[in-house]
């Protein structure tokens, strides 16, 4: 008979409970009548786990590479199941819950996630820390950013159809793989469905493998990183206007504000943070279009969109315009320097001016050939 789930367990030195897994989901596949493989992705155990689980029928890979993320991959990467059913290997997930993650695949689901948070958390099973901070801040991290309504997205016991595993095509190697799996999904718009599961208490005994902040960290750097309308755009847009108001608003002369005087000090933030902002925005361009070429992410048609307003010719016309408004500015008052016989000037605010205009406009028009040449591969493929 064909395969037609292959659960996958990721294994570092679970010799204490790597047997309690098995033996649970071939007791539940047998009991579904569901014709079945049990993968075990050795990731470097030392305690004998890898001839526990072979002695019991599993089957072993064994990936050499450290990382949560390698693990899965080389386990997922062997599997022959139609449907892939991922789980920790340390009995805190039961594997005899095996139908509720392939009733919504055969019902068609692309992926189901369980959540934690809407089923049950035995006693000790989850840190305080990570209960009540950690995952819930997280998750409504990258609900915020994704738009998502993911109740809990790092929930480890997890099932996909392997067509869709391939449409992802994750690149993590380490516990980003849980929050790379999850936003591909989003972002794929695959059919995402949720099962309310319990959680137990870690079967070993031992320290967990997990590290509250460096994970923790890792998890929110990769969302960041893979959201450049978060990291970059909002963040870029606000300076650059701010900056802009400030810089305009000041140029006619001072400002008397609820009292207070406003003056060149904030003329010159002003101009810093219009300068400022353009840069973050153009870097917010740059690792849209590079994550899109090197398939980080799908091609969206947002990408599309993006292409089409800016495109090289716009670019350099809209560049040129900025820069010319800033050197007309600077030429002017190089006039009225030779009209004033070389002597002093208090001509600073327009100086300013023109100085922040130049700088973007020769900005934009280097960023354009830049953004054109990188986006070369975006559009052939």
């Amino acid at each position: 008979m064909s395969v037609k789930v292959s659960i996958v367990m990721p294994c570092l030195n679970e010799h204490k409970t790597i047997g309690i897994c098995i033996k649970k989901a071939q007791e539940t596949l047998e009991k579904l009548k569901i014709a079945g493989e049990i993968i075990i992705a050795d990731n470097g155990s030392t305690d004998g786990s890898d001839e526990i689980a072979r002695s019991l029928g599993a089957k072993v890979i064994y990936e050499s590479k450290r990382g949560y993320g390698n693990a899965y991959r080389a386990g997922i990467q062997a599997a022959l199941g139609e449907y892939i059913v991922m789980g920790d290997s340390d009995d805190s997930y039961d594997f005899t819950d095996l139908g509720r993650f392939v009733l919504p695949l055969e019902e068609g689901a692309d992926f189901v996630i369980g959540t934690r948070f809407r089923g049950n958390i035995e006693k000790g099973a989850m840190p305080w820390l990570h209960r009540y901070i950690g995952n819930p801040v997280l998750t409504g991290i990258l609900n915020l950013m994704y738009h998502s309504k993911i109740s809990d997205a790092h929930c480890g016991m997890r099932s996909f159809k392997k067509s869709a595993y391939k449409k992802m095509n994750l690149q993590t190697t380490g516990m980003e793989f849980a929050s790379e799996m999850v936003i591909k999904a989003i972002q794929l718009g695959l059919k995402i469905e949720q099962v309310p599961i319990t959680l137990y208490r870690d079967g070993r005994g031992g320290p967990p493998h997990l590290r509250s902040f460096r994970d923790g960290w890792r998890h929110l750097r990769f969302m960041l990183l893979y959201s450049p309308t978060y990291l970059y755009s909002w963040p870029g847009t606000i300076l650059f206007v701010m900056g802009l108001v400030m810089l305009i608003s000041l140029l006619p002369g001072p400002l008397y504000i609820a009292g207070r005087f406003i003056d060149l000090h904030v003329m010159v933030l002003g101009s810093m943070f219009t300068i400022l902002g353009f840069q973050i925005i153009n870097l917010g361009f740059y690792a849209r279009i590079y994550a899109a070429t090197h398939k980080f992410v799908p091609e969206t048609p947002g990408l599309k969109k993006l292409f089409k307003l800016f495109n090289l010719e716009r670019g350099l016309l809209v560049g040129a315009v900025i820069f010319l408004a800033g050197f007309g500015t600077d030429f002017y008052i190089l006039i009225k320097w030779i009209l004033n016989d070389f002597g002093a000037l208090d001509e600073v605010r327009l100086a300013l001016f023109a100085s922040t205009f130049i700088i973007i406009g020769a900005q934009t028009i280097f960023s354009s050939f830049f953004l054109s040449m990188i986006g070369i591969q975006t559009r052939s493929y």
